[in-house]
């Protein structure tokens, strides 16, 4: 059951990825284009096949599906399934034996995952509208959970961690792609709906994701710098950075990213298992 009164950072989520819907541009991930594909987040491979409007349309920050190892058979949930692109990577993965769950809190990316779908014709994939904070999955009843950069938009991730660990199966797994910084943001910036949405204002501190990952039941918590991803933002230009400030200089901040002074909002990779 969906909370009963969305938040004003649900509903202010919810209205900046409804509009992206409607855009086949993204937000922190691929290039997009209508014709080709320029999605530089995944090995070129796993989007062979893929009319290039769907690959292309991602608001991710990694490649979840190259970290979950999935496997035939399994069941897949994909919290903040946006256009369905992981969903239908993932669905590749575990074949017709194995079931892939989309789930959004925003209706336009839903209608546009479902338009996806059907284009695709991919019967093992299925879009359920909900809340990260209370999801429309049994207990226990999924074996992977994916995510790409969306976990850092909920206001309340402790409770989300407790929703993903309700529906996993013992023994299940998440592989997830978020953001995660160096510093805690000041008070004022947790205030901003537009950091918010951004996939800053609500990007948390490496130990406390951990602690709550933890606190929520997790096990054999990891959660590192996506470097591979970062180097590539910074190639293309989609990082943003101060003024005056060289590539080089970039790169060589990221080595050493959480000593750094300033704050610095970095993708990671995150696995963790449920005993």
């Amino acid at each position: 059951m969906a909370p009963q009164s969305p938040t004003p950072i649900h509903q202010a989520v919810r209205e900046y990825y409804g509009k992206a819907a409607h855009e086949a541009g993204p937000c922190c991930g691929a290039s997009a284009g209508p014709e080709k594909i320029q999605n530089d987040l995944y090995p070129t491979e796993l989007l062979d096949g893929l009319p290039a409007d769907i690959a292309n349309f991602t608001n991710g920050s990694g490649d979840p599906i190259s970290l979950a190892n999935l496997r035939p058979g399994e069941t897949v949930l994909d919290l903040g399934s946006g256009g369905g692109l992981d969903c239908f990577l993932a669905a590749r993965k575990v074949g017709k034996t194995g079931q892939v769950i989309g789930v959004d809190m925003t209706p336009e990316m839903i209608a546009r995952a479902r338009s996806h779908a059907a284009q695709l014709k991919s019967g093992n994939v299925e879009f359920r509208e909900g809340f990260l904070e209370a999801l429309p999955v049994d207990d226990n009843s999924v074996d992977v959970i994916i995510s790409n950069c969306v976990i850092n938009l909920s206001p309340d991730k402790p409770r989300g961690f407790r929703e993903m660990f309700r529906v996993l199966k013992p023994g299940g797994r998440i592989a997830v792609s978020d953001m995660v910084t160096n510093h805690p943001h000041p008070e004022e910036a947790l205030k901003d709906q537009e950091d918010w949405c951004a996939c800053v204002a609500g990007a948390l501190e490496r130990k406390e994701y951990m602690e709550e990952l933890g606190k929520a039941g997790f096990t054999d918590v990891c959660i590192e710098p996506n470097v591979e991803a970062v180097l590539k933002a910074v190639e293309n230009g989609r990082v943003r950075s101060p003024k005056d400030t060289s590539k080089e200089e970039i790169l060589e901040a990221l080595r050493d990213w959480e000593k750094v002074e300033r704050t610095m909002i970095v993708p990671h990779k995150i696995t963790a298992g449920k005993p």
